[in-house]
């Protein structure tokens, strides 16, 4: 279950950017921890502003991923 939790780190102020550890060719999401939730962006474009969830958001999109609900 720990694979999608990300620990709340900053590095003067900018997010600590945390990838899968299945991302094998870079074309991966990364996630970040920030004060009051979690950023996520593609790593191919990471100068793109970052998609902004709640941790409540966050923690019902983690229930879904480890239930399945996203599977093809």
């Amino acid at each position: 279950m720990g694979r999608l939790q990300c620990e709340r780190r900053t590095m003067n102020g900018v997010p600590a950017w945390r990838k899968s550890s299945k991302c094998a060719n870079s074309t991966c999401v990364e996630v970040a921890r920030v004060e009051d939730g979690y950023l996520i962006r593609d790593s191919k474009q990471p100068d793109l502003p970052a998609l902004s969830f709640s941790a409540i958001q966050w923690q019902d999109f983690r229930a879904g991923m480890l239930a399945g609900e996203f599977d093809r």
